[in-house]
């Protein structure tokens, strides 16, 4: 072999010895990172800011009052439903509760009733009782008919609508399926689709992040 090949044998061999050795310290860099609890991704962008929610003041299903000012210093999770619902609110009712496990109890929970005429407080907590909820943190809100729709499809932009109703008389009403996230200020801080498994998960991150900004330890 001459001298030359001789030389670019040995640079090979030392560049392969040098990439062995730099793959190695990668290895030991990131299993002593992932074994002092570092974060192995990005936090969660900081939620955008949607608007400020007017004041507004319902009833909840223990008979009391629930307006802005419920909001205020503390994190909520809005939801949409009915209790004469057969079809997508129980589910949806079934998601809030998942949300709730996934959430410290300083976030707050919110069931806005779309059909309040019926959604008395007293109906309320049964639908409370039978679905097993922690009423401690969920608040299901019903109120006049006309303030309950200016609030949420005028002030929270979440559809609304009566179509007619079935033949047991059961009205059918088309409203949104997403949740809605409120900082400790009365805004509104992001919308969720609640069949979006995904953008759950982004907005239990946000809550949380939220939730340290009210209370900052």
């Amino acid at each position: 072999m001459s001298p030359s090949s001789t030389k670019t044998l040995r640079l090979a061999v030392l560049a392969a010895s040098l990439l062995a050795a730099l793959l190695a310290i990668i290895r030991v860099v990131s299993s002593s990172s992932a074994e002092s609890g570092l974060p192995s991704q990005r936090a969660p962008e900081h939620p955008e800011i949607y608007g400020e929610v007017p004041e507004f003041q319902f009833t909840d299903q223990a008979g009391q009052a629930f307006g802005k000012a419920q909001l205020l210093g503390k994190v909520s999770i809005a939801n949409f439903i009915f209790t004469r619902c057969r079809t997508v609110c129980p589910v949806f009712t079934m998601k809030m509760q998942r949300v709730a496990e996934q959430t410290s109890p300083e976030i707050q929970l919110l069931s806005f009733s779309v059909d309040p005429e019926y959604d008395t407080p007293a109906v309320l907590a049964a639908y409370a009782k039978e679905h097993e909820v922690d009423t401690s943190r969920w608040h299901f809100l019903t109120g006049d008919a006309k303030a309950v729709k200016d609030t949420v499809a005028g002030a929270l932009k979440i559809s609304m609508e009566r179509e007619g109703v079935d033949e047991e008389g059961i009205p059918d009403i088309v409203h949104g399926g997403h949740f809605v996230l409120f900082d400790g200020m009365g805004r509104i801080r992001g919308y969720y689709n609640s069949d979006d498994a995904e953008r759950i998960g982004i907005m239990i991150k946000h809550a949380a992040w939220l939730a340290k900004q009210v209370s900052p330890k």
